[in-house]
């Protein structure tokens, strides 16, 4: 355990250094976030109530979707891992004392946290000076939704190390992150809530493990029924169930991938 501190705390060193980057990052979520935020408000002048959100809840998810950008990377920025398989550093890590899976883990909740800190925080008081926002009431939603937080962090971690994992059998995993850059904003609920879609593609990208990057998080904020099972607790479970699904498959890869590499001789 002290090992994976150790990286943690590195990786939380590591990205304060990078305070340029920081504030760039913060005023284009900012930028974004009223563009979207202006956009959807255009829509529900026309329509005030779609599928049971209204425009501050629509506005709100935009907020949420804008903080947690950063911590939960939901564009799929590739992790270190995919360029060391590509150069065949991986050897490397596959000799520490160390499961590769909890150590890329421990890097990215240094750099999740960071990002929370000094990106979400302010991105998200800017939508709270611009705009009405449906604020949580309830000490115990405001928990929830940390705790949401968190769990969207293991998901999207989880995700991203699958696609690293890619490079051990096609070469180079930077199409699949491509691919991946596209599809999880739009499938997340990033680019428009999923309750603005028809009701059958709605159905279907909520099953799918991008929702809980944002879709359920916001959800869990607005406290909407349209969350899985209809409660809090039912979102975090879903959440907290593909956590578990894609970690325990990104072990098993990983086992498999390291035979491999004994096998190659590599």
């Amino acid at each position: 355990m002290r090992v994976y501190l150790s990286v943690f705390g590195c990786a939380l060193r590591r990205y304060s250094g990078y305070r340029a980057a920081t504030a760039a990052g913060l005023f284009t979520n900012s930028v974004f976030g009223v563009i979207n935020a202006l956009v959807l408000l255009a829509v529900f002048a026309a329509r005030p109530q779609i599928n049971g959100y209204t425009a501050i809840d629509a506005v709100t998810q935009v907020y949420v979707a804008q903080a947690l950008l950063g911590p939960v990377d939901i564009i799929g920025r590739p992790l270190a891992l995919a360029e060391r398989i590509r150069s065949g550093d991986v050897a490397v890590d596959l000799l520490r004392p160390a499961h590769p899976l909890l150590w890329f883990l421990a890097q990215d909740l240094g750099r999740a946290v960071f990002a929370a800190v000094f990106r979400s925080v302010p991105t998200f008081c800017v939508g709270l000076v611009l705009f009405r926002l449906a604020l949580p009431q309830e000490p115990a939603r405001w928990a929830a939704a940390g705790l949401a937080l968190l769990l969207a962090v293991l998901v999207s971690f989880a995700l991203r190390y699958l696609y690293a994992l890619a490079g051990f059998w096609i070469g180079d995993a930077r199409g699949v992150t491509a691919l991946a850059g596209t599809v999880g904003p739009l499938c997340s609920g990033l680019v428009l809530p999923l309750v603005l879609f028809p009701d059958a593609v709605a159905a279907v990208l909520r099953a799918l493990p991008w929702s809980a990057l944002v879709q359920v998080p916001a959800e869990i904020v607005l406290g909407k029924a349209t969350l899985p099972g209809g409660t809090v607790l039912g979102g975090l479970v879903f959440q907290a169930a593909w956590a578990a699904a894609l970690l325990g498959l990104g072990a098993l890869l990983t086992a498999r991938a390291a035979r491999r590499v004994a096998v190659q001789g590599g």
